[in-house]
This record gives C-alpha cells, sequence and structure tokens, in this order.
C-alpha cells in the first residue's frame, strides 16, 4: 500500500491526528507534536502515549512529526542555537516514545556567517540530538529553497551534512519537491527526472532518501521563492508529478503534501492526485 498523506492537525489531542489523516483518504500524514510557532511546549502525560500508540496500533498509518518553526539549528546565536538543540533532542526522544520513525527539521539560516560554518552547527546539532535522545527515530534533513542565508539546498550541502553525523542510521534525507525546484533541480519531465535520481545518486544515495514532501511551485525554477502551491498547479505541473513520480524508489516512500491549507476541497484533491499518479490512473 503507497504511503500518502498530509499535515494534518493535533487539536485536541495528539491521538486525533489518526482520524483526521484517515477522514481525508490517508496511509500516512505528518504532524507537530508541540505548538510550532512557540518555544514552550505542553508537556505531554502517560495518557497522551497510550492514546497515540492505540490509535497507532489500531489504524495502521505511518506518522511523521515535522520540527516546529522557531528552533535554527544553523544559529551562530548561542542563545538561539542551544534553545534549538534542546528541542531537537526534546523531539526525537518524544518521536522515540510515540513510536514515530521519522523527525523532519529545516537545516535554518546561517544569518550570514558562512555555509560552511552553518553546516558545522547543523552537524553537531544533529550528533548531540542523537546522542541525548533514545532508541532508532531517524532525524530527516529537509532540502532548502536556497533563500538568502539557507543551509542545504544542494544535494552537495546535504551530502556533506549527511557525512559528518555520527551515527549513520539515524540519519536521512526528507526531499521538498518546491524546494528543489526553487533550488534549480528540475522534474518537469522524464528526461529531467532521470538526470536527478542520477545526480542524487552520485552525490548523496538514494538509499539516504526516506520521504517526499510533494509541494508544486508558484515561483520558477531556480528563483529560490519557498512557495507551494496545489499538485499540478504550479510551474512544476502534473506531468512532472507523474514523472517524478513514476520512479519506484521515490514512488515507494512516505508522499506527504504541504500545500496550501486554502480548502478542505483542494486539499482532497491533491489527495486524490497523488493517488491517481501512483495508481497510474493519470
Amino acid at each position: 500500500m503507497p504511503l500518502i498523506g498530509a499535515h494534518v492537525s493535533i487539536q485536541g489531542a495528539l491521538c486525533n491526528a489518526f482520524e483526521r489523516a484517515r477522514s481525508i483518504n490517508c496511509t500516512a500524514f505528518q504532524m507537530f507534536t508541540r505548538n510550532p510557532r512557540g518555544w514552550k511546549a505542553k508537556k505531554l502525560e502517560k495518557k497522551d502515549f497510550n492514546d497515540f500508540i492505540s490509535e497507532l496500533k489500531r489504524t495502521e498509518l505511518f506518522p511523521i512529526a515535522h520540527m516546529p518553526y522557531l528552533p535554527n539549528i544553523a544559529s551562530p546565536d548561542a542563545n538561539n542555537y542551544e534553545r534549538s538543540v534542546s528541542i531537537l533532542a526534546e523531539e526525537l526522544q518524544k518521536c522515540h516514545c510515540l513510536r514515530i520513525p521519522y523527525l523532519v527539521t529545516h537545516l535554518g539560516s546561517h544569518m550570514g556567517t558562512s555555509e560552511e560554518e552553518g553546516i558545522e552547527r547543523v552537524t553537531s546539532a544533529c550528533n548531540r540530538a542523537i546522542k541525548e535522545s533514545e532508541g532508532n527515530s531517524m532525524l530527516l534533513l529537509e532540502n532548502t529553497a536556497g533563500q538568502k542565508n539557507s543551509v542545504g539546498y544542494t544535494f552537495e550541502q546535504l551530502e556533506r551534512c549527511l557525512s559528518l553525523v555520527e551515527d549513520q542510521k539515524r540519519i536521512g534525507i526528507c526531499y521538498d519537491t518546491c524546494h528543489g525546484f526553487a533550488a534549480g533541480y528540475d522534474i518537469r519531465s522524464a528526461q529531467k527526472v532521470d538526470s536527478f535520481i542520477k545526480d542524487f545518486e552520485d552525490v548523496i544515495g538514494l538509499d539516504r532518501l526516506k520521504m517526499i514532501h510533494s509541494n508544486d511551485s508558484k515561483g520558477d525554477l531556480n528563483d529560490h521563492l519557498d512557495r507551494h502551491e496545489h499538485i499540478g498547479a504550479g510551474k512544476i505541473g502534473l506531468e512532472g508529478f507523474k514523472s517524478f513520480l513514476s520512479v519506484k524508489e521515490i514512488r515507494d516512500l512516505p508522499i506527504i503534501i504541504e500545500t496550501p491549507q486554502d480548502s478542505l476541497e483542494q486539499c482532497l484533491n491533491d489527495i486524490k492526485t497523488l493517488w491517481d499518479i501512483v495508481s497510474a490512473k493519470i
């Protein structure tokens, strides 16, 4: 069964994410385990963990966690950096306790220092967080669109980050199609996808790719604009997604939409489009 899903809310309780995902025809879903826009998090009780694991067993859906927005694990500011690393470790530990296999994190901004310094801070944060957390939940680095001062928008930068992480069993890549397109990686045709796959394999290795954020792009190729669009409605286009998801190594991964949350109808349409593509109905 393909793993197709969306980012869903945990409003009310963590375990509510499962039914929300089921209601929109998901077999996988992404969630925050906490308020994504604040530094402080509500402490989870034993019941929260038990209810979540019960729903995990009942529904057999595939949950994925995403880091909140404020942490910046590439930051040169000592206070911000330490808070960011602390939350990264907390979230990895929480994933272990909730039996969530993947935690996705943005690499952040080096704030005008240098890409290499940013990469060093990112990998130090990953190493510390992995050491401070139990279990085998995997930390996934998400590629960026190449905005000013961002880290991780080229395959080479991502590979450099991966290579500096000590526990290789607990690190991988979440590839965002909008971010990649904005950073200059074209997937609009079968030929372009073939080149993409070859380059990814040569530089990073397809075995490091663990999940996909499937988002179309409002911006043009290589314009470094991080603006998501509905599947087929942006500059990548439907043919691009059909070509990209025709690759078995891609199609077999969890595929999560983060398209604009403007209406339930649009969300359902994006999910249906992905199902139709992976089922070769379109």
